[in-house]
C-alpha cells in the first residue's frame, strides 16, 4: 500500500499547481453533481474523499449552508496547497488523509462525494467500507467524473474493457459488499455518476 501511496502523491504533486487550468469547464458539473444528484440539505455533513484542488468544496458548501460541515480530505498535500491557494479553504475544513482510514467516527456524515476517486484507491472494497463506517445508515455516496467512461479513456489513448471497475456489473457488487446499495448509474459522455445508498 505504501508504494500504491507514494505512487499517488508523485501523480497529483507533479500536477497539482496546474490542475485546475486542465479542467477549467469543470465547474458546473461539479455543482450539478454535489448539489442537485447528492441531495444534500442544510445542516449536513458532507466529506469530499480525494478532494485534489476542492473544486467541489463550494457546491458542497453552498449545500449545507453556514451551519453544516464540508469536510476535504486528500492523501497528497500539493493538492491540499493549491486548494488553499484557491481560496477552496474558507468552504470547508481540508485535511491531509488517507480515505482507507479516515480520521472520523462512525456514522458522523450524512454524505460522501467522490470525483475521480475510485480508479485511485489501493484496494477499492475495503476503502469503500471505510467510507460506509463514516456515513449513517441511509446516507449517500456519489461517486462522479466529469466525463463518461469511454470519453476518459479516450483522453488517455485507451479503450474501455470488461474488468474497467467503474463498469455497473463490476461496481454494482462492490458497492453491495463495502455496506453500499447502487441507487443509480449514469455514465454518459458528458458525465459519469454513481449514486448509492449507505445499507443498515
Amino acid at each position: 500500500m505504501a508504494d500504491h501511496h507514494t505512487h499517488v502523491q508523485d501523480f497529483f504533486t507533479a500536477r497539482a499547481a496546474g490542475w485546475d487550468a486542465r479542467f477549467p469547464d469543470d465547474a458546473p458539473a461539479y455543482a450539478a453533481a454535489a448539489v442537485e444528484a447528492l441531495g444534500l440539505r442544510p445542516g449536513d455533513a458532507v466529506l469530499d474523499a480525494g478532494c485534489g484542488t476542492g473544486r467541489a468544496l463550494p457546491a458542497l458548501r453552498d449545500a449545507v449552508g453556514p451551519q453544516g460541515t464540508v469536510l476535504g480530505a486528500d492523501l497528497t498535500p500539493a493538492m491540499l496547497q493549491a486548494a488553499v491557494r484557491a481560496g477552496r479553504d474558507r468552504n470547508g475544513r481540508l485535511l491531509l488523509a488517507d480515505v482507507a482510514r479516515l480520521p472520523l467516527r462512525n456514522t458522523s456524515l450524512d454524505a460522501v462525494f467522490g470525483a475521480g476517486l475510485i480508479s485511485h484507491l489501493s484496494h477499492p472494497g475495503p476503502d469503500l467500507a471505510e467510507l460506509a463506517r463514516v456515513v449513517r445508515p441511509g446516507g449517500q455516496l456519489a461517486l462522479f467524473h466529469p466525463i463518461g467512461r469511454a470519453a476518459l479513456a479516450a483522453r488517455h489513448g485507451r479503450r474501455i474493457t470488461d474488468d474497467d471497475l467503474r463498469a455497473e456489473p463490476n461496481l454494482r457488487p462492490l458497492l453491495a459488499h463495502s455496506g453500499w446499495q447502487l441507487d443509480s448509474y449514469t455514465d454518459e459522455d458528458a458525465r459519469f455518476l454513481v449514486l448509492a445508498v449507505r445499507a443498515d
